[in-house]
């Protein structure tokens, strides 16, 4: 197995919008986005998604994944922006959708432990170490739902910008853009078709 190449493409490196910091599962949401060139698919095939499990310290890098698999996280992926459309619009989300979540939850549900270390006794939830990519997924569905119906899930916004698609934690009411780069477009493109357009309303 390879190791993790820290010369990958500079999308890759790309700063984290909003909240994925804080949620493995609106990360994996953003890894279809669009840049000026097109869009840009982070799991486009099993080594690429390998890779994102390894950066995302979901998966030990000498631990393999097949195309199953890999097809198995862009399903979930799929799953998940479906049911963050659902939430953000409050409508039912669509069944397929909330069954592939649960279907990962059941994979490789983690096993609650009691710990007792220098500072006292308290819970902790080891991962099934049984089959990695299962956990990974597992973990995956259970930040998601953490996310969903949590305090944060009123923050939940999809990025206003027109081909961005990605979901952001919406630091206050009035924020619409993931990123200043997506608002700065937006305003870019609004000030082009207003001198385009010129004072009388017409080109």
């Amino acid at each position: 197995m390879r190791a993790v190449d820290h010369d990958a493409p500079v999308y890759l490196h790309r700063l984290p919008v909003p909240g994925e910091d804080r949620y493995l599962s609106l990360a994996l949401v953003n890894t279809r986005f669009t840049v000026s060139h097109g869009q840009v698919d982070l799991l486009d095939d099993t080594e690429a998604a390998h890779l994102w499990l390894v950066r995302h310290e979901l998966l030990p890098d000498r631990v393999a994944i097949n195309g199953r698999q890999s097809g198995r996280l862009r399903t979930l992926r799929e799953a998940l922006r479906a049911l963050f459309e659902a939430r953000a619009a409050a409508a039912p989300p669509p069944a397929g959708a909330l069954d592939t979540l649960n279907t990962a939850l059941a994979a490789a549900p983690a096993t609650p432990r009691l710990v007792w270390n220098a500072d006292g006794p308290h819970r902790a939830d080891l991962p099934d170490t049984g089959n990695p990519a299962a956990a990974a997924l597992s973990l995956l569905a259970e930040d998601a739902t953490d996310l969903l119906t949590g305090a944060d899930a009123g923050q939940l916004t999809e990025c206003a910008a027109q081909g961005c698609a990605r979901w952001f934690l919406r630091s206050h009411g009035a924020r619409r853009w993931c990123t200043t780069k997506c608002g700065n477009r937006v305003r870019a493109a609004r000030a082009y078709a207003a001198r385009k357009t010129g004072p009388s309303g017409s080109p």
